[in-house]
C-alpha cells in the first residue's frame, strides 16, 4: 500500500496497543515510524532496475525476520511502558504492514528465508481512500480529543473494508468467469484486480496461448462490456524466456506479463499494474544494432506510461455501471 496508508495503520496500531500505557502521542509517533520501517528497503539497489522491483518487499516483509526484530525495537522503546508491550505493539505493526502489502496485487515474499514466492492477494488498489480515511479520522480523534475507542473504530472499519474487499473480488471473478465463457475465450490464467481507488470496478486479464484478453467488471454492472484481445508474439517469448532478466520477470509476475518489440527494442511488460495502453513497469532488456542482431543490454532500462487526465472520468462512469470502454490514450515515455 502507499505510504500514508502505512503510516496511518501503523499508527493506529501503535495507539490501540500502547496508547493508555505511554502517552497517545508517543505511540502514534512510533507506530507512523515502524510502520513505514519496512518499505524503507527500496532505498536499496540492488544492482539494476529488475533486481529492485522484483526484491522489493523481501527479507524486510518476511514474517520471520519482522518476528526476529521486534524484541530488539521493543528494548529500545521499553523506557516507559515495559519491553513485553513495546515488543508485542511493534510486531503487530509490522504484521499489520506485511497484511495489507499481500492484499495488493504487487507481491510480497513473506516467507522468507524458506521461500522468495511473491504473495499477493491483489484485492486492495495500492492507494484506496475508503481504506485509508478511517484510520485518519480516528487517529485524529484519538490525538486531538483523547477519544481512543475512535481509534479503534477506525481500525475495525479499514479491517471490515479488506475483508469486503476479498468478497467483492470472488463476486467480479465470478462474473468474469462466466463473461469469458459467454464469449467462448477460455484462459490458462486469470486475474481479477480493483481498479484505481475503489472495490467496486474490477479489471479483468485473461492469458491465452497467443495472447491476452482485457475487460472490466463493475459491480453495478446492467450489461457487460466486451473483451479486448491483445495478441503476443509466441516466437519472441520461444527464443527469450530463459534469459536471465526475462526470466525473472515471468517468474515475478507470475506469467502476467507481455515481450514485445518496440522500436528496436525488447521490451517486457508487467501486465498487472496499468491496463492497456499504458503499464506502470516497463523494461527494455535488448536492443538491435545496426545489422539487426539483438544484443542483451548489461543492465535493463525501466520506463513507465502514464495515461491522459480523461482516465479518470471513464473510471467513474465505468465503476458506476455505464457500458463504455475506455477512451484515452497512453502518454508516451
Amino acid at each position: 500500500m502507499d505510504s500514508v496508508s502505512q503510516m496511518a495503520l501503523g499508527a493506529a496500531v501503535g495507539v490501540a496497543a500502547m496508547g493508555r500505557r505511554s502517552g497517545v502521542g508517543k505511540a502514534a509517533l512510533a507506530g507512523a515510524f515502524f510502520g513505514t520501517l519496512p518499505d524503507l528497503d527500496v532505498i536499496i539497489d540492488y544492482g539494476d532496475p529488475i533486481s529492485n522491483m522484483t526484491k522489493h518487499r523481501g527479507a524486510s516483509h518476511a514474517l520471520l525476520y519482522l518476528t526476529l526484530c521486534a524484541p530488539l525495537f521493543g528494548w529500545l522503546l521499553c523506557r516507559r511502558g515495559g519491553w513485553l508491550p513495546w515488543t508485542l505493539a511493534i510486531w503487530l505493526i509490522f504484521m499489520t504492514h506485511v497484511l495489507i502489502d499481500f492484499m495488493t496485487v504487487y507481491g510480497t515474499q513473506l516467507g522468507q528465508p524458506f521461500t522468495d514466492y511473491p504473495f499477493g492477494a491483489g484485492s486492495v488498489f495500492i492507494i484506496d481512500p475508503l481504506y485509508t480515511l478511517p484510520l485518519l479520522v480516528g487517529l485524529w480523534f484519538a490525538l486531538r480529543r483523547r477519544r481512543l475507542r475512535a481509534n479503534q473504530l477506525g481500525l475495525l472499519l479499514s479491517t471490515v473494508y479488506l475483508g469486503w474487499s476479498l468478497v467483492a473480488q470472488g463476486m467480479a471473478e465470478h462474473r468474469a468467469g462466466a463473461l469469458l465463457a459467454e464469449q467462448g475465450i477460455r484462459a490458462e490464467r486469470l486475474l481479477v484486480t480493483p481498479a484505481p481507488l475503489n472495490t467496486v470496478l474490477w479489471r479483468v486479464l485473461a492469458m491465452t496461448e497467443n495472447g491476452y484478453w482485457e475487460g472490466h467488471v463493475s459491480l453495478l454492472d446492467d450489461e457487460p462490456t466486451p473483451f479486448v484481445f491483445q495478441p503476443t508474439d509466441a516466437a519472441l517469448l520461444g527464443e527469450w524466456q530463459h534469459q536471465p532478466y526475462v526470466a525473472r520477470m515471468i517468474w515475478f509476475t507470475k506469467g502476467f506479463f507481455r515481450l514485445s518489440e518496440r522500436h528496436n527494442e525488447l521490451v517486457i511488460t508487467d501486465l498487472r499494474m496499468g491496463q492497456e495502453p499504458g503499464y506502470v513497469f516497463n523494461f527494455t532488456v535488448a536492443e538491435q544494432d545496426s545489422s539487426g542482431r539483438w544484443q542483451t543490454l548489461s543492465q535493463p532500462r525501466q520506463f513507465s506510461e502514464g495515461h491522459s487526465r480523461t482516465q479518470f472520468a471513464w473510471l467513474w462512469r465505468r465503476t458506476l455501471g455505464q457500458p463504455i470502454m475506455p477512451s484515452f490514450s497512453a502518454v508516451s515515455r
